[in-house]
């Protein structure tokens, strides 16, 4: 698989107010996703709540993003789980729908140790051969992956990415510093993302791009490229996005923000509930500042 870089969104599932899917918009922001340049589409991973679809949920999520796609951009299926036959059981489903990876986030709640984290990785990649995406997001498991397993863990063929979601620029440089050939390494916290992008990274699983793709795919390409100050000044007007989307748990804000531009319904099952009134205002500065909102 080609390496991808740039912007790749954390897609949401679009719900209606009673929680059921809504097909129809899905196919509407795939669509927009992929005229806007995003670089990938990642389908039910956290932003997708992968947490509260059923299994067969997941995986029709997963197939219809990649028949709308219809082999324009790489379609990489969110995964994950804490329990190792359920992560290889998800993978096998995505790769049987047709995805192009998979990213698969640390085991959350039982904390395993570093030993823990390299078997599991790895026993999930030698059952299915799809390229698979490492995702560490320590704020939402309770684990730290730390580089030195990524380390170890790139030396499986088919683990070929990583998405390091923590939010610290030491731990960009320390990734940065371990040479890795033909591994990607992409932020997960939109915040960060232009300096990681500046660091060495390859690109950003974005939040922020469900919202605003065409502004963070061409900041992406800029950070990429060296161009610092181009980056800065696209990236100073999502700056508020990448904070007030994270005012309440992801993906609450980002689906209220999308249901306020008339882009889908404003659904989200429980134990999540729609954005609390006191963050509305401030969701909507953002969105004007960003030139997304009368």
């Amino acid at each position: 698989m080609i390496m991808i870089t740039g912007s790749l969104v954390a897609l949401v599932t679009p719900m209606r107010e009673d929680g059921s899917i809504d097909h129809e918009a899905l196919d509407r922001l795939v669509e927009r996703q992929v005229l806007a340049g995003t670089a990938a589409i990642v389908s039910v991973g956290t932003t997708g709540e992968s947490s509260t679809l059923s299994v067969e949920e997941h995986t029709d999520v997963i197939r219809r993003t990649i028949d709308v796609v219809a082999g324009r951009v790489p379609v990489i299926a969110g995964t994950g789980a804490n329990n190792t036959d359920e992560a290889i059981h998800l993978t096998e489903s995505a790769a049987a729908a047709g995805a192009d990876g998979a990213l698969l986030v640390t085991p959350y709640y039982n904390k395993p140790p570093q030993e823990g984290l390299y078997r599991h990785f790895k026993k999930v990649a030698e059952a299915v051969d799809i390229p698979q995406y490492l995702y560490n997001v320590p704020g939402r498991t309770a684990c730290d992956m730390l580089p030195s397993t990524v380390e170890r863990l790139a030396e499986v063929p088919n683990i070929v990415g990583l998405k390091e979601a923590k939010g610290d620029l030491d731990r960009v440089r320390d990734l940065v510093a371990l040479g890795l050939t033909d591994f990607a390494l992409y932020s997960g916290d939109d915040a960060t993302a232009r300096a990681s992008m500046l660091a060495g990274f390859h690109g950003d699983i974005s939040v922020t791009a469900n919202v605003a793709p065409e502004q963070m795919a061409r900041m992406c390409k800029a950070a990429i490229a060296g161009d610092d100050e181009e980056a800065a000044t696209i990236d100073a007007d999502l700056a508020g996005l990448h904070r007030a989307l994270f005012a309440e748990p992801n993906p609450i804000p980002v689906k209220w923000a999308l249901a306020e531009m008339g882009l889908m319904p404003g659904g989200i099952r429980l134990p999540l509930v729609p954005l609390d009134e006191w963050h509305h205002e401030d969701v909507r500065a953002a969105l004007r500042a960003a030139g997304l909102l009368d």
